[in-house]
């Protein structure tokens, strides 16, 4: 694909927004199969609204694993976002499989949600470095739809 044909980046730009955009690709992916399982095991009171908030960030992800898959292709690369993928490639911890309880759950997720928020502030600052504005302005589009969902989860811990 000829360099002027993608948002007139030169390929090393272009090669490095690509990695980054797959590299919180990955997290993201990651990040919505923990809230899914979150939203299929808990367990406790305030389930059914905890239950449905947690369906509503789920699709939200995906909205902004979209945004930055189809980012990455635009760029001519390829979006890497599948499961196996952000397996491998995620800076998440495994997300706990046992756990019931709405408040382990709500403590687990909120720690997730600020190592993704904080990953894409970074990656907000290092589009900005490499002169993508378009790059940049998707991840802070990215990171206040994660800032806000991380609050509306951090509201549901017990006082």
């Amino acid at each position: 694909m000829p360099e002027a044909f993608v948002s007139g980046l030169n390929d090393q730009t272009r090669h490095k927004m690509i990695d980054l955009l797959n590299a919180r690709l990955a997290d993201t992916v990651a990040l919505t199969l923990a809230v899914k399982q979150a939203h299929w095991n808990l367990k406790g009171p305030g389930y059914i609204g905890v239950h449905e908030l947690l369906d509503q960030v789920a699709d939200r992800l995906r909205e902004g694993a979209d945004l930055m898959a189809e980012r990455a292709v635009i760029l001519g690369g390829h979006a890497r976002g599948t499961v196996e993928e952000a397996a491998e490639k995620s800076t998440l911890d495994a997300y706990p499989l046992e756990i019931e309880n709405i408040a382990d759950h709500v403590a687990a997720l909120k720690d997730r949600f600020l190592k993704v928020g904080e990953a894409v502030r970074e990656a907000i600052e290092e589009a900005s470095d490499a002169g993508d504005a378009d790059t940049e302005d998707l991840f802070t589009e990215v990171s206040r739809q994660i800032d806000k969902d991380a609050w509306f989860i951090g509201s549901n811990a017990p006082i």
